[in-house]
């Protein structure tokens, strides 16, 4: 039996790491890969499992695992740095695809409490997905790429309300009433209160004891991850498993050691969640798939059209430029791993059936996969449909050069953070265009009398509002190489291989480097290579570094003012 088990186990994992090349080579995320492994291990029959029991505990395992790293990586003090036009698109988007979500299953028929799962389910995007894909695109750190973080991070803290409110009113909770919110929102700060007095009062000097151990610090903080999610999933609370994971999490992440807690489990938690997804697709209901397609695609098509469009106008009415936008809203075009867990979550305190839960699979599917190809080929179908896309976009965009003086033979600068801040401190304030994306730099340099542009580098109106064709010299201290050749070439094509400004970029990479040269730059930066030369330089001037005292003082200096 053991060993029946055991094969079992090993056949799912091999398929789905074949199924996971597979995705790679198509562009798509793992997840998708370990969902259709659990459709062929379950409802297609193709392996008769003896082990499902043992893989929907691992499952479960998975998803409290999760959660509790969400907690430890949740940075409470950390919330004020969200920015926020971040927070205003965050909770407006999360409104507006809640309430029409709402409305689009009712009207389909679908009860009251399963609509409100259902609406919720449509409401968060996978921050797992759009991360990674940005990440991929060197997008990460471009303006709308920041403001999709924060939005992300929004969503998540909602989302994790969301369970826990959900997750409180139990399998009688069909119709929660007044006192069931109370009751769950009673619960949920007191324990949260409890937890958080912990974890900055008691939790940090226990773990201190135990950190000089590797193996013991590992053992004990799953111990305490599982130990504390079935206390909260006990009858005595009542709440369930993957909240106790959550606010596990949220007690170790004041000790010290939450980063070094974080990276030893993170393997182990991302074994458990393929497990998760693999369990996931094996409960889809396939014979009820021709019933339930036509609700799948109204609910698709909502997610992958309108929740862009929910987007794209809170953006536009904050005063953003449309290709901003335009890539924001399309990040937002698929539905979260939270909604696969909320999901199990209703169907395992009887809130609904399977059908319900096979309902969100296939949207999660359909999204996922068609949102992969918009945000990887975002740019492209900017260029395609920007004619279409001004009504989204204000007479008077905040990103929009507002002057009307005639700028030639300027210096343009994108970002004057770090790098670029240095390269201020040499460049006079008269005839230097600044472009930067982050709000409070923007606002901290035009109070000292510097032009500065709020925008993006890559967007050819900003660049047109600069009158990037008319600098002397343009200087990117952007690390993102695809702006940057975007940047080149368009203004080699403008003029001949000898006309047109000197331009200065940077990389992070040889590669991205050589490239950056082979397009035409004059100048590439690498921060480590210059980094290298004035260490060498300092030491063949100063062998007995008798200087250090002065050149600390003087970066603790800029560091004072800068940071």
């Amino acid at each position: 039996m053991i060993e029946k088990g055991f094969f079992e186990i090993a056949v799912i994992l091999m398929i789905a790491g074949v199924f996971a090349l597979i995705g790679r080579f198509l562009k798509q995320p793992p997840i998708l890969a370990y969902i259709l492994t659990g459709v062929i291990a379950g409802p297609l029959g193709y392996l008769a499992l003896d082990s499902k029991e043992t893989l929907e505990i691992m499952s479960r395992i998975g998803i409290t695992l999760l959660l509790f790293l969400v907690g430890i990586e949740m940075n409470v003090t950390g919330l004020k740095n969200i920015g926020k036009a971040a927070v205003i698109v965050g909770l407006g988007q999360v409104a507006f695809t809640a309430v029409i979500g709402f409305l689009l299953a009712q009207f389909l028929g679908f009860s009251v409490i399963a609509s409100v799962y259902i609406a919720v389910a449509l409401t968060f995007s996978s921050t797992i997905i759009v991360v990674k894909l940005l990440s991929e695109k060197k997008d990460l750190h471009s303006l709308y790429g920041r403001l999709m973080v924060g939005v992300l991070l929004i969503q998540d803290l909602l989302a994790l309300a969301a369970l826990v409110f959900l997750a409180g009113f139990g399998a009688s909770g069909n119709s929660p009433g007044v006192f069931d919110f109370l009751l769950v929102f009673l619960k949920g700060a007191v324990l949260f209160a409890a937890i958080f007095f912990m974890g900055k009062n008691v939790i940090p000097a226990l773990i201190k004891t135990i950190a000089k151990s590797q193996e013991l610090l590992f053992l004990l903080s799953i111990a305490w991850a599982l130990g504390i999610a079935y206390l909260f999933s006990s009858s005595w609370i009542g709440l369930s498993l993957e909240i106790g994971g959550f606010l596990a999490g949220i007690a170790l992440s004041f000790s010290a050691e939450h980063f070094q807690i974080h990276s030893r489990i993170r393997p182990l938690r991302d074994f458990f969640i393929i497990v998760f997804f693999i369990v996931l697709g094996s409960t889809l209901a396939l014979g009820d798939i021709s019933e339930i397609w036509p609700t799948v695609a109204v609910f698709s098509l909502f997610v992958l059209i309108g929740n862009p469009l929910i987007v794209m106008i809170l953006m536009g009415l904050l005063g953003y430029k449309k290709r901003t936008s335009f890539l924001s809203g399309i990040t937002m075009a698929q539905i979260s791993e939270f909604s696969f867990v909320l999901m199990q979550l209703g169907r395992g305190v009887g809130h609904f059936g399977e059908s319900e839960v096979s309902l969100i699979t296939l949207v999660g599917i359909v999204t996922i996969t068609g949102s992969t190809y918009l945000i990887i080929y975002g740019d492209r179908l900017y260029s395609l449909l920007s004619p279409l896309l001004s009504v989204f976009e204000k007479k008077q965009p905040k990103e929009k050069a507002l002057t009307e003086k005639g700028w030639k033979e300027h210096i343009v600068l994108a970002g004057a953070h770090r790098l670029g801040q240095h390269l201020l401190s040499v460049l006079p304030k008269e005839g230097v265009i600044i472009v930067d994306f982050n709000p409070d730099v923007v606002q901290k340099l035009g109070g000292e009398g510097f032009y500065v542009v709020y925008g993006d580098i890559a967007d050819e109106e900003i660049q047109d509002d600069i009158h990037i064709f008319d600098a002397r010299i343009i200087i990117s201290t952007v690390p993102d190489v695809n702006d940057n050749l975007f940047l080149l070439s368009r203004v080699k094509r403008h003029f001949s291989a000898s006309a047109g400004p000197k331009i200065i970029m940077t990389a992070m990479e040889e590669w991205e480097a050589r490239l950056l040269y082979e397009e035409g730059a004059d100048y590439v930066i690498l921060p480590h290579f210059i980094g290298g030369q004035q260490v060498a330089q300092f030491i063949s001037e100063d062998a007995n570094f008798e200087r250090l005292a002065f050149l600390k003082k003087r970066d603790l200096d800029i560091l004072a003012r800068t940071y």
